[in-house]
């Protein structure tokens, strides 16, 4: 007969989505099998084996955070949000004054703290204190107010205070990649929070007609003049023009990637094996890890990789399908976009589909603050399942539900 306390651990063990456990498990087994195998061709087995050892290392404080998270209910993550986003902002300040200068000259980018050996991406602990932030401002004024055309624009200047911030400090940072992961974390919080198409099909349309217009004066030389005056560098020029013509300077701006084409391509069906790289990519071990993946296992296994991530945000969508938590769907909303965008974003790069932008693999590319960030990312999501399920046999949810459950007023 079960005791009270199997009966408490037999609900505990429910409330864990195993599922996206197990999933994440095996994209960190292919990360780590790929950044062996980059850095054993470029380097060393011993260099390899550390590498390694590092990455499991950051698996293992990720997997220490996702468990301290999880811990974390409804009302806890709604309380830290604040917190958490100016804990951020000061960070992301703190950076440019104190960044490391030698990471600055090598990749251009003011956004690296360094302690000894250990390098530190603000911006990437900053992802989900924005994401926890954006979904509370949505989830407060759904509560406050109904969906009128006025009180949808009013939504959205509020959701625009709280990302010009991260966004401006990106672009002193010169960091042109996580301003576009934040810029579509922003993006899909507004597609569900409510606001009147009327107001999101025009937004859209101008953004399109801004990004295809700057494509177009990169390719004409008084555009080029008009972009810079506006703040656009050589080395964005270099990557649009590398992008649009990716066998045009093969030995010079276009080499990465031209050697990361040549490298998946020469993987045809089922690649060249575990262990048999031939083509030589830069940064392998992170943004272009994916032609590592490409060459040695093919299209085949290129296509279960992005089957593991296709299972991942399904189990996400899921996961907020079931617990029928505005807030907490906001939450998911912005992790499963900000994994959606750098999936298609590292993908699109290495295969010469979108620009180089210096987007990292999730749970595959090298690198302990990026680790970090999704790790947490994805305990939130834990968290609306663990905690989802011991509402079921508490009540103890009544500061939340007053936020949540407020009569709406028109105005």
């Amino acid at each position: 007969m079960a005791t009270d306390n199997d009966k408490e651990q037999q609900q505990q063990g429910d409330r864990i989505d195993y599922g996206i456990i197990l999933t994440i498990m095996l994209l960190a087994l292919i990360g780590c099998v790929a950044i062996f195998m980059a850095t054993a061709n470029a380097s060393s087995t011993s260099a390899a084996i550390k590498a390694v050892v590092m990455q499991v290392v950051w698996y293992g404080i990720g997997s220490a955070g996702v468990a301290i998270v999880m811990r974390f209910d409804t009302e806890q993550l709604w309380r830290i949000a604040p917190v958490l986003y100016w804990i951020g902002i000061f960070l992301l300040i703190a950076v440019l004054f104190l960044y490391d200068r030698q990471t600055a000259l090598a990749n251009g980018a003011k956004s690296w703290f360094k302690f000894g050996p250990i390098t530190f991406q603000p911006s990437e602990v900053m992802k989900p204190a924005y994401i926890l932030m954006l979904a509370r401002v949505v989830t407060l004024h759904n509560a406050e107010m109904s969906h009128t055309i006025r009180n949808d624009f009013r939504l959205l200047g509020q959701m625009l205070i709280w990302t010009l911030p991260v966004v401006a400090l990106m672009i002193l940072q010169h960091d042109f990649g996580s301003t576009l992961v934040f810029l579509a974390i922003f993006a899909g919080v507004v597609l569900i929070s409510g606001i009147s198409w009327k107001i999101i099909l025009p937004v859209a349309i101008v953004a399109v007609v801004v990004g295809g217009g700057t494509i177009l004066l990169v390719t004409q030389s008084w555009g080029r003049a008009i972009l810079e005056k506006v703040g656009f560098e050589a080395y964005q020029f270099a990557r649009i023009d590398s992008w649009l013509d990716p066998s045009g300077a093969t030995s010079g701006n276009s080499y990465q990637l031209w050697q990361a084409m040549k490298a998946i391509g020469s993987g045809q069906l089922s690649g060249s094996g575990l262990g048999n790289l031939q083509v030589t990519v830069p940064v392998q071990t992170s943004d272009m890890i994916f032609s590592v993946i490409g060459e040695t296992t093919g299209f085949i296994g290129s296509g279960v990789l992005i089957l593991l991530y296709f299972l991942l945000v399904y189990q996400m969508i899921r996961v907020t399908f079931d617990t029928k938590n505005e807030f907490y769907a906001y939450i998911s909303t912005g992790v499963i976009m900000m994994i959606i965008f750098h999936v298609f974003e590292n993908i699109g790069m290495n295969i010469g589909l979108l620009p180089l932008t210096g987007i990292p693999l999730p749970f595959i590319s090298s690198g302990g603050s990026f680790l970090l960030a999704n790790m947490l990312s994805v305990g939130m999501v834990l968290s609306m399942r663990y905690h989802y399920q011991s509402y079921m046999f508490s009540r103890d949810r009544e500061d939340f539900s007053q936020v949540q459950l407020t009569p709406k007023r028109n105005e």
